[in-house]
Protein backbone atom coordinates (compact mmCIF):
# COMPACT_ATOMS: atom_id res chain seq x y z
CA UNK A 1 0.00 0.00 0.00
CA UNK A 2 1.21 3.50 -0.83
CA UNK A 3 2.21 5.64 2.11
CA UNK A 4 1.03 8.92 0.58
CA UNK A 5 -2.43 10.43 0.40
CA UNK A 6 -3.75 13.75 -0.79
CA UNK A 7 -6.84 15.79 -1.45
CA UNK A 8 -8.32 19.22 -2.01
CA UNK A 9 -10.49 20.16 0.92
CA UNK A 10 -12.74 22.94 2.12
CA UNK A 11 -11.38 24.11 5.46
CA UNK A 12 -13.44 26.03 8.01
CA UNK A 13 -11.28 28.21 10.23
CA UNK A 14 -11.93 30.85 12.85
CA UNK A 15 -10.84 34.42 12.27
CA UNK A 16 -7.55 33.74 14.09
CA UNK A 17 -6.75 30.92 11.63
CA UNK A 18 -7.63 27.96 13.86
CA UNK A 19 -8.94 25.12 11.68
CA UNK A 20 -12.23 23.68 12.91
CA UNK A 21 -12.79 21.09 10.17
CA UNK A 22 -11.83 20.12 6.60
CA UNK A 23 -14.13 18.39 4.14
CA UNK A 24 -12.43 16.33 1.39
CA UNK A 25 -14.99 15.42 -1.32
CA UNK A 26 -12.53 13.25 -3.29
CA UNK A 27 -9.52 12.12 -1.23
CA UNK A 28 -7.03 9.82 -2.93
CA UNK A 29 -4.03 7.62 -2.21
CA UNK A 30 -0.64 8.30 -3.75
CA UNK A 31 0.95 11.54 -4.93
CA UNK A 32 -1.19 14.28 -6.50
CA UNK A 33 -0.89 14.58 -10.28
CA UNK A 34 1.12 17.52 -11.53
CA UNK A 35 -2.00 19.09 -13.05
CA UNK A 36 -4.28 18.46 -10.04
CA UNK A 37 -6.67 21.30 -9.35
CA UNK A 38 -9.82 21.68 -7.26
CA UNK A 39 -13.15 21.66 -9.06
CA UNK A 40 -14.98 24.88 -9.88
CA UNK A 41 -17.80 23.75 -7.60
CA UNK A 42 -15.43 23.42 -4.66
CA UNK A 43 -13.97 26.85 -5.44
CA UNK A 44 -17.46 28.31 -5.41
CA UNK A 45 -17.83 27.34 -1.74
CA UNK A 46 -15.07 29.66 -0.59
CA UNK A 47 -16.49 32.55 1.43
CA UNK A 48 -16.48 34.42 4.71
CA UNK A 49 -19.33 33.56 7.07
CA UNK A 50 -19.95 36.61 9.21
CA UNK A 51 -22.69 34.91 11.23
CA UNK A 52 -20.43 32.10 12.45
CA UNK A 53 -17.33 34.32 12.16
CA UNK A 54 -15.41 31.72 10.17
CA UNK A 55 -13.68 31.56 6.80
CA UNK A 56 -14.09 28.76 4.26
CA UNK A 57 -11.02 28.26 2.08
CA UNK A 58 -9.63 25.60 -0.26
CA UNK A 59 -6.63 23.67 1.11
CA UNK A 60 -4.36 21.22 -0.70
CA UNK A 61 -3.19 18.50 1.70
CA UNK A 62 -0.52 15.88 1.04
CA UNK A 63 0.37 13.52 3.88
CA UNK A 64 2.71 10.65 4.69
CA UNK A 65 0.69 7.87 6.29
CA UNK A 66 3.82 6.39 7.86
CA UNK A 67 4.32 9.59 9.86
CA UNK A 68 2.31 10.82 12.81
CA UNK A 69 -0.46 13.37 12.13
CA UNK A 70 0.86 16.90 11.83
CA UNK A 71 -2.14 19.24 11.93
CA UNK A 72 -5.96 19.30 11.68
CA UNK A 73 -5.94 19.14 7.86
CA UNK A 74 -3.78 16.02 8.04
CA UNK A 75 -6.09 14.39 10.63
CA UNK A 76 -9.30 15.13 8.74
CA UNK A 77 -7.79 13.62 5.59
CA UNK A 78 -6.95 10.44 7.52
CA UNK A 79 -10.49 10.25 8.88
CA UNK A 80 -11.90 10.69 5.37
CA UNK A 81 -9.65 7.91 4.03
CA UNK A 82 -11.16 5.54 6.57
CA UNK A 83 -14.78 6.44 5.90
CA UNK A 84 -14.20 6.36 2.12
CA UNK A 85 -12.72 2.83 2.56
CA UNK A 86 -9.39 3.90 1.10
CA UNK A 87 -7.60 2.67 4.22
CA UNK A 88 -8.57 0.17 6.90
CA UNK A 89 -8.61 0.80 10.65
CA UNK A 90 -5.24 0.53 12.43
CA UNK A 91 -3.35 0.84 9.14
CA UNK A 92 -1.74 4.20 10.00
CA UNK A 93 -0.96 6.35 13.02
CA UNK A 94 -3.53 8.54 14.74
CA UNK A 95 -1.26 9.39 17.67
CA UNK A 96 -1.81 12.76 19.30
CA UNK A 97 -5.01 13.65 17.50
CA UNK A 98 -6.85 14.64 20.67
CA UNK A 99 -4.19 17.28 21.35
CA UNK A 100 -4.25 18.61 17.77
CA UNK A 101 -7.99 18.83 17.08
CA UNK A 102 -10.12 21.62 18.50
CA UNK A 103 -13.31 20.98 20.44
CA UNK A 104 -16.00 22.30 18.11
CA UNK A 105 -19.72 23.07 18.35
CA UNK A 106 -21.16 21.07 15.45
CA UNK A 107 -24.41 22.65 14.25
CA UNK A 108 -26.80 22.41 11.32
CA UNK A 109 -25.29 25.71 10.18
CA UNK A 110 -21.77 24.28 10.22
CA UNK A 111 -18.91 24.05 12.73
CA UNK A 112 -18.54 26.89 15.22
CA UNK A 113 -16.03 27.87 17.87
CA UNK A 114 -16.89 26.97 21.44
CA UNK A 115 -15.73 30.40 22.60
CA UNK A 116 -18.48 33.01 22.37
CA UNK A 117 -20.92 30.49 20.91
CA UNK A 118 -23.80 32.14 22.75
CA UNK A 119 -23.34 35.23 20.57
CA UNK A 120 -22.87 33.09 17.46
CA UNK A 121 -26.18 31.39 18.18
CA UNK A 122 -27.84 34.79 18.56
CA UNK A 123 -26.47 36.09 15.24
CA UNK A 124 -27.50 32.98 13.30
CA UNK A 125 -30.97 32.92 14.82
CA UNK A 126 -31.52 36.62 14.14
CA UNK A 127 -30.51 36.17 10.49
CA UNK A 128 -32.43 32.93 9.81
CA UNK A 129 -35.38 33.34 12.20
CA UNK A 130 -35.00 29.77 13.44
CA UNK A 131 -33.22 28.06 16.34
CA UNK A 132 -29.71 26.74 15.80
CA UNK A 133 -29.65 22.96 16.11
CA UNK A 134 -26.55 21.82 18.00
CA UNK A 135 -25.56 18.27 17.02
CA UNK A 136 -22.69 17.89 19.48
CA UNK A 137 -19.78 19.60 21.21
CA UNK A 138 -16.84 17.36 20.41
CA UNK A 139 -13.59 16.98 18.50
CA UNK A 140 -15.12 14.63 15.92
CA UNK A 141 -18.14 15.23 13.67
CA UNK A 142 -20.74 12.80 12.36
CA UNK A 143 -19.60 10.66 9.44
CA UNK A 144 -22.79 11.16 7.43
CA UNK A 145 -22.20 14.93 7.26
CA UNK A 146 -19.00 14.28 5.28
CA UNK A 147 -19.13 10.78 3.78
CA UNK A 148 -21.99 8.45 2.76
CA UNK A 149 -20.43 5.01 2.09
CA UNK A 150 -22.18 2.92 -0.54
CA UNK A 151 -24.29 -0.08 0.42
CA UNK A 152 -24.72 0.60 4.14
CA UNK A 153 -27.58 1.50 6.45
CA UNK A 154 -27.05 3.94 9.32
CA UNK A 155 -30.23 4.38 11.33
CA UNK A 156 -28.97 7.34 13.39
CA UNK A 157 -26.22 9.58 12.04
CA UNK A 158 -25.32 10.73 15.55
CA UNK A 159 -24.08 7.22 16.34
CA UNK A 160 -21.26 7.03 13.77
CA UNK A 161 -18.21 9.30 13.88
CA UNK A 162 -16.20 10.48 10.90
CA UNK A 163 -13.36 7.98 10.54
CA UNK A 164 -15.59 4.92 10.93
CA UNK A 165 -15.02 2.20 8.32
CA UNK A 166 -18.24 0.51 7.20
CA UNK A 167 -18.02 -2.25 4.60
CA UNK A 168 -20.80 -2.75 2.06
CA UNK A 169 -23.75 -4.62 3.51
CA UNK A 170 -23.25 -3.26 7.04
CA UNK A 171 -26.26 -2.25 9.11
CA UNK A 172 -25.77 0.13 12.05
CA UNK A 173 -28.92 0.33 14.13
CA UNK A 174 -30.20 3.32 16.08
CA UNK A 175 -28.85 1.92 19.38
CA UNK A 176 -25.34 1.25 18.03
CA UNK A 177 -22.16 3.34 18.09
CA UNK A 178 -19.14 3.17 15.75
CA UNK A 179 -16.11 5.26 16.68
CA UNK A 180 -13.38 6.58 14.39
CA UNK A 181 -10.69 4.03 13.39
CA UNK A 182 -13.21 1.22 13.97
CA UNK A 183 -15.84 -0.60 11.96
CA UNK A 184 -16.79 -3.58 9.85
CA UNK A 185 -14.50 -5.30 7.34
CA UNK A 186 -17.41 -7.15 5.73
CA UNK A 187 -21.20 -7.11 5.86
CA UNK A 188 -22.23 -7.11 9.51
CA UNK A 189 -25.02 -6.10 11.85
CA UNK A 190 -23.95 -3.67 14.55
CA UNK A 191 -26.39 -3.07 17.38
CA UNK A 192 -23.76 -2.48 20.07
CA UNK A 193 -20.58 -0.40 20.44
CA UNK A 194 -17.49 -0.64 18.25
CA UNK A 195 -15.03 1.57 20.08
CA UNK A 196 -11.88 3.03 18.55
CA UNK A 197 -9.51 0.48 17.03
CA UNK A 198 -12.07 -2.36 17.03
CA UNK A 199 -12.94 -4.20 13.82
CA UNK A 200 -15.54 -6.86 13.08
CA UNK A 201 -15.45 -9.40 10.25
CA UNK A 202 -18.00 -10.42 7.67
CA UNK A 203 -21.36 -11.90 8.66
CA UNK A 204 -20.90 -11.14 12.35
CA UNK A 205 -23.53 -9.72 14.68
CA UNK A 206 -22.85 -7.36 17.58
CA UNK A 207 -25.92 -7.56 19.81
CA UNK A 208 -27.79 -4.66 21.35
CA UNK A 209 -26.05 -3.16 24.39
CA UNK A 210 -22.84 -5.09 23.67
CA UNK A 211 -19.57 -3.18 24.07
CA UNK A 212 -15.97 -3.59 22.97
CA UNK A 213 -12.85 -2.17 24.60
CA UNK A 214 -11.25 0.45 22.38
CA UNK A 215 -7.50 0.98 22.09
CA UNK A 216 -5.32 3.45 20.21
CA UNK A 217 -2.03 2.16 21.63
CA UNK A 218 -1.26 0.34 18.40
CA UNK A 219 -0.28 -2.82 20.29
CA UNK A 220 -1.68 -5.80 18.32
CA UNK A 221 -1.40 -7.93 21.48
CA UNK A 222 -4.08 -5.92 23.26
CA UNK A 223 -6.22 -4.81 20.32
CA UNK A 224 -9.78 -6.11 20.29
CA UNK A 225 -11.04 -7.52 17.01
CA UNK A 226 -13.89 -9.82 16.06
CA UNK A 227 -13.57 -12.38 13.28
CA UNK A 228 -16.10 -13.47 10.69
CA UNK A 229 -19.32 -15.35 11.50
CA UNK A 230 -19.26 -14.36 15.17
CA UNK A 231 -22.13 -13.54 17.51
CA UNK A 232 -21.67 -11.16 20.44
CA UNK A 233 -24.75 -11.46 22.62
CA UNK A 234 -26.93 -8.63 23.87
CA UNK A 235 -25.45 -6.64 26.78
CA UNK A 236 -22.16 -8.55 26.63
CA UNK A 237 -18.67 -7.13 26.43
CA UNK A 238 -15.34 -7.99 24.91
CA UNK A 239 -11.77 -7.17 25.94
CA UNK A 240 -9.92 -9.78 23.84
CA UNK A 241 -9.68 -10.57 20.15
CA UNK A 242 -12.00 -13.26 18.81
CA UNK A 243 -11.22 -15.60 15.95
CA UNK A 244 -13.77 -16.70 13.37
CA UNK A 245 -17.04 -18.47 14.21
CA UNK A 246 -17.02 -17.51 17.89
CA UNK A 247 -19.87 -16.86 20.32
CA UNK A 248 -20.16 -14.76 23.48
CA UNK A 249 -23.17 -15.39 25.65
CA UNK A 250 -25.69 -12.62 26.40
CA UNK A 251 -24.67 -10.54 29.42
CA UNK A 252 -21.14 -11.95 29.62
CA UNK A 253 -18.27 -9.45 29.74
CA UNK A 254 -14.84 -10.95 29.02
CA UNK A 255 -11.77 -8.94 30.03
CA UNK A 256 -8.16 -9.94 29.38
CA UNK A 257 -7.59 -11.12 32.92
CA UNK A 258 -10.83 -13.00 33.50
CA UNK A 259 -10.18 -16.61 34.50
CA UNK A 260 -11.67 -18.96 31.96
CA UNK A 261 -12.23 -22.69 32.35
CA UNK A 262 -11.21 -24.41 29.11
CA UNK A 263 -13.27 -27.48 28.18
CA UNK A 264 -12.05 -28.86 24.85
CA UNK A 265 -14.56 -31.73 24.93
CA UNK A 266 -17.38 -29.71 26.44
CA UNK A 267 -16.90 -31.36 29.84
CA UNK A 268 -14.37 -33.02 32.16
CA UNK A 269 -11.78 -34.97 30.17
CA UNK A 270 -10.31 -38.32 31.35
CA UNK A 271 -6.67 -38.11 32.38
CA UNK A 272 -3.83 -40.65 32.22
CA UNK A 273 -4.27 -43.91 34.12
CA UNK A 274 -8.04 -43.42 34.23
CA UNK A 275 -7.96 -40.43 36.57
CA UNK A 276 -10.28 -37.49 35.99
CA UNK A 277 -8.31 -34.26 35.71
CA UNK A 278 -9.61 -30.82 36.45
CA UNK A 279 -10.14 -28.68 33.35
CA UNK A 280 -7.49 -26.13 32.47
CA UNK A 281 -7.94 -22.58 33.74
CA UNK A 282 -6.29 -19.66 31.93
CA UNK A 283 -6.52 -15.92 31.69
CA UNK A 284 -8.83 -14.98 28.84
CA UNK A 285 -6.11 -13.33 26.75
CA UNK A 286 -4.52 -16.77 26.22
CA UNK A 287 -7.61 -17.62 24.15
CA UNK A 288 -7.42 -14.50 21.98
CA UNK A 289 -7.79 -15.13 18.27
CA UNK A 290 -8.73 -18.83 18.47
CA UNK A 291 -11.45 -19.90 16.03
CA UNK A 292 -14.65 -21.79 16.86
CA UNK A 293 -14.85 -20.93 20.57
CA UNK A 294 -18.04 -20.52 22.59
CA UNK A 295 -17.80 -18.38 25.73
CA UNK A 296 -20.56 -18.79 28.31
CA UNK A 297 -21.02 -18.59 32.07
CA UNK A 298 -21.79 -21.73 34.05
CA UNK A 299 -25.21 -21.07 35.57
CA UNK A 300 -24.39 -23.13 38.69
CA UNK A 301 -20.84 -22.06 39.49
CA UNK A 302 -20.66 -18.65 37.77
CA UNK A 303 -17.34 -19.51 36.11
CA UNK A 304 -16.65 -18.50 32.50
CA UNK A 305 -16.26 -21.54 30.29
CA UNK A 306 -14.72 -21.86 26.81
CA UNK A 307 -16.00 -24.81 24.77
CA UNK A 308 -15.92 -25.64 21.06
CA UNK A 309 -18.72 -24.29 18.93
CA UNK A 310 -21.32 -26.97 18.05
CA UNK A 311 -20.01 -29.19 15.27
CA UNK A 312 -16.41 -28.05 15.73
CA UNK A 313 -13.53 -29.97 17.29
CA UNK A 314 -11.70 -28.64 20.32
CA UNK A 315 -8.16 -29.26 19.10
CA UNK A 316 -7.10 -25.63 19.50
CA UNK A 317 -8.48 -25.55 23.03
CA UNK A 318 -6.84 -28.92 23.76
CA UNK A 319 -3.44 -27.48 22.88
CA UNK A 320 -4.05 -24.67 25.37
CA UNK A 321 -4.93 -27.17 28.11
CA UNK A 322 -1.96 -29.41 27.31
CA UNK A 323 0.42 -26.49 27.75
CA UNK A 324 -0.95 -25.54 31.17
CA UNK A 325 -2.02 -28.92 32.54
CA UNK A 326 -1.46 -28.95 36.28
CA UNK A 327 -1.34 -25.15 36.49
CA UNK A 328 -4.63 -23.59 37.57
CA UNK A 329 -4.10 -20.03 36.41
CA UNK A 330 -1.32 -18.79 34.20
Amino acid sequence: MTTKAWGFGLATSSLDGTILDVWYPEPALGEPPADAAPSDTLFSLERDDDLRQVRLRIVRTVIDLDAEPQDPADIFLRLHLLSWRLATPNSFSLDGIYDILETVVWTDSGPCRVEDFANTRMRVRAATNRPVRVLSEDKFPRMVDYVIPSGVRVSDGDRVRLGAYLAEGTVVTSAAFVDFNAGSLGPAIVEGRLNKGVTVGANSHIGGGASTMGDLSGDPETRVSIGSNCHIGNNSGLGIALGNNCFVEEGLYITRNNRVTVLPTGGIAPGPNGYIEDPGVVYAHYLAGIDNVRFARNSQTGTIEATPQPGCDGSALSRIVERIRGIKVR
